[in-house]
């Protein structure tokens, strides 16, 4: 079973609601998160598909996951070009950018 957004958040939805009135239950869905999505929506996490759930730490108003990263790291040609203040570009179109392209 492929999971769609809506099965996620449907998912999200229904173990906070649960997690915020229900001490025992809270503390399942941050030991296993697989586990209380079962029992709070009767679907079962694919696999392969991982869920971590983190609790909100005391004075913190919002926490917020940043998204997967992706930018690639520059080699250490295009570190050498950056930092010598040449064009990374192979063709650099002054005009476009503002470089000297000489």
């Amino acid at each position: 079973m492929v999971w769609t957004q809506e099965n996620v958040n449907e998912a999200i939805r229904q173990i906070t609601r649960k997690a915020t009135t229900d001490k025992a239950f809270r503390q399942l869905v941050l030991s296993d998160p697989n586990v209380a999505i079962k029992r709070a929506t009767g679907m079962d996490v694919p696999a392969g598909f991982t869920v971590r759930v983190i609790e909100n730490a005391p004075g913190v108003d919002q926490t917020y996951v940043l998204p997967d990263f992706q930018g690639a790291e520059l080699s250490e040609d295009e570190l050498e070009r950056v930092a010598g203040g040449i064009c990374a570009v192979d063709k650099c179109a002054a005009e476009a950018c503002g470089a000297d392209s000489g």
